[in-house]
């Protein structure tokens, strides 16, 4: 069984060609990842499942004879070609190369219907899994008279395409409504601020689109997870607690649709 796993994954590996590229895209070392190839050593039951998603292969096939094996893949390979969930994720494979220098932590400012006349700060974080990157983002805001509160979190997959950055984000609830965001990409020597445009669905007073700027600040790795989270919340357009220049964005005009509800006259 051993000796079929090693021999099966070198089989994987001769179609990509650059074995340090499917390290990184699956996250092990190079070391680690050759003591299988090697047959020395074995994955642990984490790392099997890693391998096996990336190559889109139930685990268990991993181990098979090798004839079995090819015409498991040969399968497993139309499968994922010909379904519906592998063409959505395509575009969203292999862009560690391209977003690697964005991983970390942001706050995101944008305005909401749902909370007008007010400037909106969520924080997200940008990171790699399995080869693929991902959002989450964590938004708390309360009204001033305390009657209100909105807590809602989102995961998302990341992508670049034309030398833009696509966010497409799904809230964590039951039912919850579907978020898409599209950013500017940064200069070389500038990666403090990306700027963009978000659409979402506002929740009150009822359900409905909406478009808006948003700027993307980047934190210091020296903040903590609690400040970074204090600071999300709702604030006047003209706060001082807001960065100036994410003040000065946010406060110029956008054609064709300026911050409001799509579905408004």
């Amino acid at each position: 069984m051993d000796k079929n796993f090693s021999t099966n994954l070198r089989s994987l590996c001769a179609d990509y060609g650059s074995i340090s590229q499917i390290c990184r895209e699956i996250g092990l070392n190079r070391q680690q990842f050759n003591r299988y190839l090697n047959g020395s050593s074995l994955p642990s039951a984490h790392n099997l499942r890693r391998i096996a998603r990336h190559f889109g292969l139930a685990e268990e096939l991993l181990f098979v004879p090798g004839s079995k094996f090819e015409e498991a893949q040969i399968g497993a390979r139309q499968d994922q070609e010909d379904g519906p969930a592998e063409r959505f994720l395509a575009p969203y494979r292999g862009q560690q190369k391209n977003l690697r220098r964005y991983l970390g932590f942001y706050h995101s400012f944008f305005c909401t219907p749902s909370w007008e006349g007010r400037i909106f700060c969520s924080l997200v974080r940008i990171s790699e899994k399995d080869g693929i990157i991902t959002s989450r983002s964590f938004e708390n805001a309360t009204s001033r008279d305390k009657s209100i509160r909105q807590i809602s979190k989102y995961s998302g997959l990341v992508t670049m395409r034309g030398n833009r950055i696509f966010v497409t984000e799904h809230e964590c609830s039951h039912e919850g409504s579907i978020a898409h965001t599209i950013l500017y990409t940064a200069q070389r020597q500038q990666l403090k601020y990306l700027r963009g445009m978000t659409t979402g669905l506002a929740w009150r007073p009822h359900p409905h689109p909406y478009s808006s700027r948003t700027i993307w600040k980047r934190l210091s790795e020296r903040i903590s997870a609690r400040e970074a989270i204090s600071d999300c919340g709702i604030y006047p357009t003209h706060s001082l607690q807001i960065d100036p220049t994410v003040r000065k964005f946010l406060s110029e005009p956008t054609e064709p649709t300026s911050t409001r509800s799509l579905g408004k006259t």
